[in-house]
């Protein structure tokens, strides 16, 4: 195949091992059933689960992890990242996002379609899976819902879902035309797949760059309203329902959009959704020092958004926490507010910012946030969840929920460094991932 884009070669910056026999020694590890942890060892041989229970270390021959006094949980899955190749490869490569997606405990992650070109053929799609082929982590694609992410033509679902697309969205902008969006969401149930829908109306939010309220008055700032998301949101539900198709709402950041999805729900209708660490940690006050990091869309809300966020965690109105990893230079961001684009990096901050402002502060348990990050995301595309049992391909994380650490941006192995959380002290780090008998410890 002649590819009409170039291909970013690039070594990655992580080391990974190959052990034919890895033991995880003393671990607490997560139990399905019970939703619980549990301490036990767990053997792994040639990239698969051996043996489960407790194992004598010392009649052991190979590499041996103290996993002491932290969790073993199935690897996470990102079900919302950007990593800019084909296009900008300046920002984020394919091997790069998916450096930092293993070094943040990630071993999966579904890369979205406003690539460059767009992702809406077969060529495109194999391209980023063959950048992906050597790595730890695997990819799940997601495919733009209309050719060229122009809102217009619906792409050729069919042949995207045979080349290994698990959704299709036009994230960065919503569908306008409802036209559109109810043939996807009518030919997506032919594959039983999802219709990934960015909630904003174009009109409502132009030229806004931060949460329409009293910080955009204050700050003299373009502001985009509370009801940019809640509109398109409400009308995509009732095609939703109209067309009994599945729907998956990226980034949800309104208390009113919150309680649409959990209304829906409660109606029988087939609609998750996802929140980014960002949108349950941050307020609209953070940008008072037109700091350009914490430029992102959806913006940051008010801290009534942010409450009503920890309330649809809670209850399981939010299926999913995803990073909305959106890579951008120095250069880029180095600008006035107005100018800068929307975006902030975060798979190397999504496990501590999880655990500190959600178990921590007891808002969830651990093991409800382990299946925001995990089991959720693969349950909602269809995917096999990662099991612990003998036999099975071993696919987890290690994590130490006692680490405490300070944020350093410099550290990071994204090419980029736009995160807002530079310098803060979390607690919860990934110390270790396994997975296509990869084993890489942190």
């Amino acid at each position: 195949m002649e590819e009409k884009f170039q291909r970013s070669y690039r070594q990655s910056s992580v080391k990974f091992k190959k052990p034919d026999n890895l033991l995880l020694k003393g671990g607490s590890v997560y139990n399905a059933e019970k939703r619980q942890l549990e301490k036990l060892d767990i053997v792994l041989a040639k990239g698969k689960i051996d043996r489960v229970g407790v194992v004598g270390e010392k009649n052991f021959k190979g590499k041996v992890f103290d996993a002491k006094g932290m969790s073993i949980v199935p690897g996470l899955l990102d079900i919302h990242v950007h990593f800019r190749e084909p296009g900008r490869e300046d920002k984020e490569t394919l091997t790069t996002g998916a450096d930092s997606a293993a070094a943040g405990g990630f071993t999966g992650v579904c890369t979205m379609p406003n690539t460059d070109p767009a992702t809406d053929n077969r060529e495109i799609v194999e391209f980023i899976k063959d950048g992906f082929s050597n790595h730890l982590v695997d990819v799940y694609p997601i495919a733009a819902i209309t050719k060229g992410r122009k809102g217009e033509q619906l792409v050729e679902m069919a042949e995207l879902v045979d080349a290994g697309v698990v959704a299709f969205s036009d994230d960065g902008s919503a569908v306008s035309n409802p036209l559109v969006v109810r043939r996807a969401l009518e030919y997506s149930r032919m594959f039983d797949t999802l219709i990934i829908e960015h909630c904003e109306d174009k009109y409502l939010a132009q030229n806004g760059v931060m949460h329409e309220g009293y910080m955009s008055t204050k700050l003299g700032l373009a502001g985009i309203p509370s009801i940019a998301e809640e509109l398109i949101l409400a009308r995509d539900i009732m095609l939703a329902e109209y067309t009994s198709g599945r729907l998956h709402i990226a980034h949800i950041s309104t208390a009113g959009a919150i309680e649409l999805v959990r209304r829906a729900k409660a109606d029988g209708v087939k609609v998750t959704c996802e929140v980014t660490p960002h949108h349950f940690t941050l307020t609209d006050e953070a940008i008072e020092g037109y700091d350009t990091n914490f430029k992102m869309n959806p913006p940051l809300r008010t801290s009534e958004d942010v409450k009503a966020v920890i309330k649809g965690l809670k209850d399981g109105t939010i299926d999913t926490i995803a990073t909305d990893h959106a890579p951008h230079t120095i250069e880029d961001k180095d600008v006035e507010f107005d100018a800068a684009p929307f975006g902030v990096i975060g798979l190397e901050t999504a496990i501590g910012l999880a655990y500190s402002e959600l178990v921590r502060k007891k808002k969830l348990s651990f093991v409800d946030v382990i299946e925001k990050l995990s089991v959720n995301p693969y349950r909602i595309l269809g995917l096999p969840v990662p099991q612990f049992r003998e036999g099975v391909k071993a696919n987890l994380t290690v994590i130490d929920t006692e680490e405490n650490w300070v944020v350093d941006k410099n550290d990071f192995k994204s090419r980029s460094r736009n995160t807002p959380f530079d310098g803060w002290k979390l607690t919860g780090r990934s110390k270790a991932v396994v997975n296509k008998n990869l084993f890489l410890d942190n």
